[in-house]
């Protein structure tokens, strides 16, 4: 039942069309026509006399008449010849008549006189006939004329479905103000202001040119409606400034209500019909990108417009998306890093929520999403890095075979590339801060044993070069990273106990998840202190600790070694 769908496509103007729905009710019923067709009673009309005089259903019953005769039971007396010639003038007038149908179905919504609405509602009683006459032939166990099936009803609503069409393509009423309207605001006022006198036309004058059962006023309140969504869409695809995309997201909110949901949820729908192909998202600048995460910006705007409805729906598409991206995550196919690379520009738009509820429950599972993303795309690299995590903190490793690791990260950060630019950085942060926290965590297991000063300074020159190295092959500002393995080396090269306990001391206030179980294996490495030299350092540092409050916001490190 499109009876809403004709209402709304009336409301969709308003407040330029708040008259259309009293027009619609005070009309007549379809079908019942204020005036009648009236025929003059011509003595034996030809058919050329009939489309002269636009009466194309009479035309229509003449040409069934002459088909029965010319396909029905011949007799002796038809001769061959004088048969074809029939056939082919019959076809020819076919030919003439269907013009005349559907030059004047293509006025239909712009009839200028009487005639012109007498001839529209002759087309249309042509057309059912020969809809009639199509199912006779079906039922008939003989061959049939060449132009049969003619289906013209099927012609008649490809007909009014391109003339919708043109009609909001170029309309012909454009809107008082234009100067200080952008063209894409002034294209759809213009569109609406179309369709607000077209649907009028069709209460007042073309519904009367039909019987009831062809419900006429709907179907044109579906060609509308589609037609008008489906530029709304096109326009969409443009790049909008702030304004415009306020307003034409405004007009698909209040006008079309649920559209906003379907449209980004089609979206989302695409994005998984393109994953389970097994297609790679599209590229841009060599970077994956997702559609999801440009709609999700367009939907912004409606809530910067204070529309709250808007923010519930995109909640309820939040939730659907994570649920996708845990899904890839799971299938691990050949593309899914792919699609969590351009899943991962998608997390960081999602970001930007107003309403404060909403944005606690989003962000709270953006948080997963992200992590769940880095992880996914972390663990293979951390898998092959592993033989040269093993490496560290042993014998080898201070004969300089650090460099095998940094040349294997080198090829695993090409193979992480493809995110955006900001989103490859806070990935490779990441990396770069779990390979310091696992290079830490090899070098306390206490495998080397560094009995003289000699070896203690060898280990510190080896930290130390190793820290700067890491830190220019990822060339990022994470400077912490390289100043807590530099804080690590001086507490291998320091000798003087004081000295240790004051660069302990400097650790353990910059990061305060320093442990003394941490302390403990760290001083185990110099075998030249005793016990109770360790026991001293470790006590200074835990009543360092107790006097000091540790800043919330201070980064956590040693509490993931």
């Amino acid at each position: 039942d499109y009876d809403l769908g004709f209402q709304r496509s009336l409301k969709m103007t308003e407040p330029i069309i708040s008259s259309s729905l009293m027009l619609y009710s005070r009309a007549a019923p379809c079908g019942k026509s204020s005036a009648p067709l009236c025929i003059s009673n011509t003595m034996n009309p030809t058919f050329e006399g009939y489309l002269e005089r636009q009466y194309l259903f009479e035309a229509t019953q003449q040409l069934i008449k002459r088909e029965k005769h010319l396909f029905g039971e011949k007799t002796e007396a038809d001769g061959l010849k004088d048969h074809e010639e029939a056939v082919k003038k019959l076809a020819a007038d076919h030919k003439a008549l269907e013009e005349h149908v559907w030059q004047i179905l293509q006025k239909s919504l712009s009839l200028s006189t009487e005639e012109e609405v007498s001839a529209l509602t002759s087309a249309v009683k042509a057309i059912n006939l020969e809809e009639e006459q199509d199912q006779l032939w079906r039922q008939r166990c003989r061959t049939t004329p060449a132009w049969r099936p003619k289906k013209w009803k099927e012609h008649h609503d490809k007909v009014l479905h391109e003339l919708v069409y043109s009609r909001l393509e170029n309309p012909s009423s454009p809107t008082g103000d234009q100067v200080n309207q952008s063209p894409i605001r002034a294209d759809v006022q213009s569109m609406g202001r179309q369709l607000k006198e077209d649907l009028q036309w069709v209460v007042e004058v073309v519904k009367n040119c039909y019987p009831p059962e062809m419900d006429i006023c709907n179907f044109y309140a579906r060609q509308y409606h589609q037609t008008f969504s489906a530029r709304l869409k096109q326009i969409a695809d443009f790049v909008l400034d702030d304004k415009d995309c306020s307003f034409l997201l405004r007009w698909v909110k209040e006008f079309y209500p649920g559209d906003l949901m379907i449209y980004i949820g089609r979206v989302l729908d695409e994005a998984k019909k393109e994953w389970d192909q097994g297609k790679e998202p599209t590229r841009y600048d060599d970077c994956y990108a997702s559609p999801v995460a440009y709609d999700v910006i367009q939907v912004q705007l409606l809530q910067q417009n204070k529309m709250k409805e808007a923010e519930i729906d995109l909640f309820l598409i939040f939730c659907r998306y994570k649920e996708f991206h845990e899904d890839i995550i799971r299938q691990n196919k050949p593309h899914s890093k792919a699609f969590i690379k351009a899943n991962l520009s998608c997390v960081k738009q999602f970001r930007y929520v107003s309403d404060p509820n909403v944005r606690e429950n989003c962000l709270r599972g953006l948080t997963e999403m992200k992590q769940s993303a880095h992880t996914y795309l972390l663990t293979p690299v951390h898998k092959i890095l592993k033989p040269h995590y093993q490496k560290v903190g042993t014998s080898d490793w201070l004969k300089n075979t650090f460099e095998k690791l940094l040349n294997s990260t080198e090829d695993e950060l090409q193979e992480l590339q493809g995110s955006t630019q900001s989103c490859h950085q806070e990935l490779i942060g990441q990396l770069q801060q779990e390979m310091t926290v696992e290079y830490v965590r090899r070098l306390l297991k206490g495998e080397v044993k560094l009995k003289d000063k000699d070896r203690q300074l060898k280990a510190y020159e080896t930290v130390k070069e190793n820290a700067e190295r890491l830190h220019e092959l990822f060339g990022s500002k994470q400077d912490w990273l390289k100043e807590i393995l530099t804080k690590i080396a001086e507490v291998l090269k320091l000798q003087d106990i004081p000295a240790i306990q004051m660069q302990i001391v400097s650790l353990g206030s910059a990061y305060p998840d320093l442990s003394e179980k941490h302390v403990s294996a760290l001083l185990k490495l110099k075998t030249n202190l005793s016990r109770a030299d360790r026991k001293i350092v470790k006590t200074t540092l835990s009543d360092t600790l107790k006097e000091s409050r540790a800043d919330p916001g201070t980064r956590k490190f040693f509490s993931k070694v």
